[in-house]
Formats: C-alpha cells, sequence, structure tokens
C-alpha cells in the first residue's frame, strides 16, 4: 500500500486549527469547508476505488500484448500467435496463467522465462492514459474526492505511471505488493479503505474493466461501475453488463455520472 497523499493531507489539516489561518490562497478555515461542503455536495461519491491496467491506461496495447507477441516468438516459435482481441478473451477466461500453462504446456522455466519478458516490457515502456481520465481525476480530487488504485500491477509501476502524465498521484494505492491473499478479488483492499477514511460502503465506488474488481467489490458490498472503454470484447462487455452496478462505454459518461454539475 502506498500513501501518495499522506503529506499533503495532514499540511492541510493542520492548517484548519486556526479561523484565521489561511488554507488555500488566503482562504480562511470558514469559507474553506464552505466551499468545501458545496463542492462534495456535487459528488455521487466520496471515493473512487480505480483499477490501472486498461482502466485509467492503455496498457494491454503498449505493454501486454507486445510482451505476449515476444514471448510466443521466442518460447513458442511457429506457433499461432493470438489476435490483441482473443488476447484480451484469454485474458479473462480463463486467465494468462492457465492458458500457458495448461493449453501451451509451458514449463515452471519458461514461466519465469515469459514473466521476466513481461517486466522487460512493463519497465521499459509509459502506456498512456486514456483521454479525459486525468481530467475526470483532477475534478474529482478538487472537489474534496478521495483518489484510491486497487490494481495487479505494482505500486512502482502506478506511481511511475502518474508522475509521467503530471503532478497528480492517487492518495492511496494498493498493488501486487500486497501477500496474495489480500490482493484484488480479496475485499481488503476496499475495506481498509472504508477504514482509512471513515467512509461508508455507500461512499466509494470501484471503477474496473475486468472480473476481479467485480468480485472485490461485490465481497466488500460496494458499488462497481464497469469501465468499458479499453476494450470491446464481447464476453467481457456481457459480463460486466449483467454483474456491474453500472457501465460505462466512455470516460466522459463515467464523470458525467459521478460529478452532478
Amino acid at each position: 500500500m502506498s500513501r501518495g497523499g499522506e503529506d499533503r493531507t495532514l499540511a492541510a489539516f493542520l492548517c484548519l486549527f486556526s479561523l484565521d489561518q489561511p488554507v488555500y490562497n488566503g482562504e480562511n478555515r470558514s469559507s474553506y469547508f464552505r466551499r468545501l461542503e458545496m463542492n462534495m455536495m456535487s459528488l455521487r461519491y466520496k471515493c473512487l476505488a480505480i483499477d490501472h491496467d486498461d482502466t485509467a491506461v492503455d496498457s494491454t496495447t503498449a505493454i501486454h500484448y507486445p510482451a505476449h507477441v515476444e514471448a510466443m516468438r521466442l518460447l513458442r516459435p511457429g506457433h499461432p500467435v493470438m489476435s490483441l482481441e482473443e488476447f484480451l478473451r484469454k485474458n479473462f477466461d480463463p486467465g494468462l496463467l492457465e492458458y500457458y500453462s495448461v493449453e501451451l504446456g509451458m514449463t515452471d522455466e519458461e514461466l519465469e522465462a515469459e514473466f521476466e519478458i513481461w517486466v522487460k516490457y512493463a519497465e521499459g515502456r509509459v502506456p498512456a492514459f486514456y483521454e479525459g481520465f486525468l481530467e475526470f481525476l483532477s475534478e474529482f480530487r478538487s472537489r474534496g474526492g478521495i483518489v484510491a488504485v486497487v490494481s495487479h500491477s505494482t505500486s512502482e509501476i502506478i506511481e511511475r505511471d502518474y508522475l509521467s502524465a503530471g503532478e497528480l498521484m492517487p492518495d492511496v494505492i494498493f498493488g501486487w505488493d500486497l501477500d496474495e491473499t489480500k490482493r484484488k478479488p480479496s475485499p481488503y483492499p476496499i475495506r481498509e479503505i472504508l477504514r482509512l477514511y471513515d467512509l461508508c460502503a455507500d461512499e466509494l465506488l470501484v471503477v474496473d474493466d475486468l472480473m476481479p474488481g467485480v468480485l472485490m467489490a461485490k465481497a466488500a458490498g460496494v458499488s462497481v461501475a464497469g469501465a468499458g472503454w479499453g476494450h470491446s470484447v464481447p464476453e467481457i462487455e456481457e459480463y460486466m453488463r449483467s454483474n456491474c452496478t453500472m457501465y460505462f462505454r466512455t470516460v466522459e459518461s463515467l464523470r458525467d455520472y459521478v460529478i452532478e454539475d
């Protein structure tokens, strides 16, 4: 877990003890709280728990699929290489590990080699954020919202991607660094976010593009929005539409739902 916004939050909090103490740009405590209250009233949720890959950043196109193509070239030369859509489908069901180990019969040594290829691509390429996504998070944050990330990427990679894109950093990150029993789809990350920020279950929305995020949200008793802008595989979309609280095809439509102008 990474607490990227902890210092910023503490500094702001310490400024609030004096009624006349400036908080932001000369604004005093009472006017700050009035403005914060008005801004928060425009948000359906106080916190967003966002997936990273193919929800915030276009990482399958930039990293995961090219790494797969390279792994197949080296480890299964001559074997047909899946299309991007088929790769997404296999990742959804039965999962890439089962595909590699069962369908392709890779040994432990080959699986380790495949992982090293993926690490090389993940460390050497920075994926782009989807259009409008960072602007949406910035607006949500400016209105008092809490931005959390729950992902199967490592905290280091997630922080790198946000830093590469600008100044916005998530308030808290739960990544692959966690113990296996605490990673998504475990409800642990969501329960920890609720505890850390003293939130009720109906004040948090999970935003994810795949099944693990849905299972995590359901286990934690919170709402989940399907992120449909990263890919359009029919089987995945059908599952997400059937199992999510709501489903969005664009970042803009998610923004318009979360932020009530």
